[in-house]
């Protein structure tokens, strides 16, 4: 049972923090097709927060803001994935882009370039664009995404499993910050100003100069180089999940 302090105090932190649910889920919607709608994410994210109010514990050391982006974003891309409409080509295809971006830069020990990924799948040029954005659109792929459930149950419910958990995750951030240093110099940086700054496509169009398919050009191809580049994780954390 909570007291009536309690209750007060989790009514004000919800009500303080319901523009982040908005915020989160305008920035997500920016890189998802027109299916999706933005009022299911803000739903979604609505119920992450009451979650996040709940279950907030100050001495964690966390501030409530870091907690409850967690939880907002984390419910919302569960919704997602709970609605997958992505036709089963699409998940074929992301696939198949993976394993050509990991093949090509394994051969050639460098950044594989997009004509050469295209030259592996037996595509044009302008087709190799076109399913990397496909698939980048519907399959929602962010740093958060890889950890955030995860992450968030560990480390706020001290459900581990097992000794080597948390060295895993670091080893897991470590090898994430290397495939990030490693990027093209466009492709980092487009990241970088999306993830970090929180900047839209099109004002990051505006900072390089380019316009704003180019910049979806560029962030698609990036989250595709990471995808192939941190597959085992990825493959492991979902492993974990299930």
């Amino acid at each position: 049972m909570y007291t009536a302090a309690q209750k007060e105090e989790r009514e004000r932190l919800v009500h303080e923090h319901a523009g982040l649910v908005k915020r989160i889920a305008y920035h997500l919607i920016s890189r998802l097709p027109p299916s999706v709608q933005v009022e299911d994410l803000i739903q979604a994210g609505t119920v992450g927060l009451l979650e996040a109010a709940k279950k907030y514990d100050a001495a964690q050391g966390a501030s409530f803001d870091t907690y409850a982006g967690i939880r907002v974003r984390g419910a919302m891309l569960d919704e997602i994935r709970r609605s997958d409409w992505a036709p089963r080509s699409v998940h074929k295809n992301a696939r198949q882009v993976t394993e050509a971006i990991r093949d090509v830069e394994n051969r050639v020990g460098r950044s594989a370039k997009d004509a050469e990924v295209a030259e592996n799948m037996g595509l044009s040029l302008e087709e190799y664009h076109q399913v990397v954005r496909d698939s980048t659109s519907y399959q929602v792929f962010s740093f958060e995404d890889v950890l955030s459930e995860g992450d968030e149950k560990t480390f706020w419910h001290g459900k581990s499993s097992g000794p080597l958990d948390g060295f895993t995750r670091d080893e897991f951030k470590s090898a994430l910050a290397q495939g990030i240093a490693g990027l093209p110099e466009k492709e980092s940086l487009v990241l970088s100003l999306y993830y970090d700054e929180e900047l839209n496509l099109k004002e990051i169009g505006e900072v390089l100069a380019v316009s704003e398919s180019r910049v979806s050009q560029i962030h698609s191809q990036a989250l595709a180089r990471l995808k192939a580049r941190l597959a085992e994780w990825i493959d492991l954390n979902k492993e974990g999940r299930s």
